[in-house]
């Protein structure tokens, strides 16, 4: 017996085809709690399902996953539709998810709150309102052309304003594409820019029908619009993100128009008031104005205008004599300035200076000469004394009184017999000098007591 081995893809294969043609599993409903989901944006989405005993894998297409409102979150418990197929590659069995929706509160409610909770993090309801226009000239209505909105709000205000022009800017306000049709009229409103309010609604309905206007991008077109927008969706208990953001929020499409306008008749009535307090108020001015006129024509600036001269004529009188009196002091005082400064010019004017310079130049020469001739004086004394004391200290003046002196053949002086070594000298007197010879020397007491 040959036995016939399966090759691991047509096994594969074989379990896939048991999974695809059984019929309770082409269409399965599972609860479960949300595992391993990590949102990819435009893009399929890969996840688990799980309970306290098991888990399978699953996977939800891009198109079946953008039907759904909400977003899912980790730890989520859901109800799902789907087929459970296996997947060849890996041999692993795992559910493709058609529909998905929270398991315990409804898709629709939990999106609402999981943009409700973004757009209040974002500040989107906290921002500051617009207020509304008292008077509006133009009002936009965004809302269904057929429904008892626009009859309403035209109605309401024909009744209470009839001034006001009322455009209607259609718009579908109920299914899949309504949200884009009402962010479109929006800002086609904005753009034309000559509205001064605008008014977005549509009658009541169940959480469904009012879908449109709980969708992010309505909401934030509202919040970007410049002109003030009033929202007026559903009944009193209905409350959408389109009535979160808006500047002001009306329970109903009548109430909505009362809010846009005032009523006429009362505008009226209190202008008519206003007219006439404007009118009393200007009586009383006037008035008021003629007794004032009146006690200044009694005052006696009008009858009797020259006392008014009189009090004037003395003080100026008083200022004119104290300006005469300021004026000489200044002049006064400017005089003196003056003589000061003409002095002291003359202590610093160059011929001032020159002639002081002048006379101390001459007494400096005066103390010269006196000084040269005291020194010339003090000189000749002084020479006249070198003089005489030369003269007594001279040779000469010894010779002339009947001394000599003696020298040998080489013009020594000899003051001492010791001296000569030769038998020549000469005698010098006052008026020459004799060469003499030496016959005989004869040594004096004093050399005989040193020879001793």
């Amino acid at each position: 017996m040959t036995t016939e081995y399966l090759s691991v893809t047509a096994l594969t294969k074989y379990i896939k085809r048991k999974f695809d043609v059984d019929p309770y599993l082409m269409k399965v409903y599972l609860t479960g709690e949300i595992s391993n989901f990590r949102l990819r944006p435009n893009a399929h989405q890969y996840f688990s399902l799980k309970d306290d005993h098991a888990k399978i894998s699953a996977i939800m297409f891009k198109s079946a996953f953008n039907r759904i409102k909400f977003v899912p979150e980790e730890g989520m418990k859901v109800l799902v539709t789907g087929h459970i197929s296996v997947y060849e590659p890996s041999g692993s069995y795992q559910i493709y998810v058609d529909s998905m929706e929270p398991d315990g509160v409804g898709q629709l409610y939990q999106a609402y709150e999981q943009l409700k909770k973004k757009l209040d993090k974002e500040g989107l309801f906290s921002q500051p309102k617009r207020q509304l226009v008292q008077f509006p000239k133009r009002i936009a209505v965004v809302t269904s052309p057929s429904g008892a909105v626009i009859r309403d709000i035209i109605t309401t205000v024909r009744r209470r304003y009839p001034i006001a022009q009322i455009v209607l800017f259609p718009a579908l306000v109920q299914g899949d594409e309504a949200s884009t049709d009402i962010v479109k009229q929006i800002v086609k409103v904005n753009q034309l820019g000559h509205f001064d309010t605008l008014i977005i609604g549509r009658g009541g309905g169940s959480i469904e029908d009012l879908w449109p206007f709980n969708e992010e991008n309505v909401a934030r077109a509202i919040s970007s619009s410049t002109i003030p927008v009033i929202s007026s969706v559903g009944h009193e208990t209905d409350t959408t993100i389109a009535d979160l953001v808006a500047d002001v929020r009306a329970a109903t499409p009548t109430a909505a128009a009362e809010l846009a306008v005032p009523r006429l008749d009362q505008v009226l009535v209190e202008l008519k008031t206003t007219q006439n307090r404007i009118i009393n108020a200007e009586y009383q001015l006037i008035e008021q104005a003629k007794l004032r006129l009146k006690r200044l024509q009694q005052s006696t600036v009008f009858t009797s205008p020259q006392r008014i001269y009189e009090t004037f004529s003395q003080k100026l009188d008083l200022l004119r004599q104290r300006l005469e009196n300021q004026a000489d002091k200044v002049t006064a005082s400017r005089k003196n300035n003056l003589s000061q400064l003409h002095m002291r010019l003359r202590l610093v004017a160059p011929t001032y200076m020159i002639k002081e310079q002048k006379q101390r130049l001459n007494v400096l020469q005066l103390r010269l000469k006196q000084n040269q001739l005291q020194n010339l004086n003090k000189v000749k004394q002084q020479y006249q004394m070198l003089v005489g004391s030369l003269d007594h200290l001279s040779p000469l003046k010894i010779l002339g009184r009947g001394y000599t002196y003696t020298t040998d053949e080489n013009d020594h002086f000899i003051s001492k017999m010791a001296d000569l070594k030769a038998k020549t000298i000469n005698v010098h007197f006052s008026d020459g000098v004799i060469n003499a010879s030496i016959n005989k020397m004869t040594k004096g007491k004093e050399d005989e007591d040193d020879g001793r």
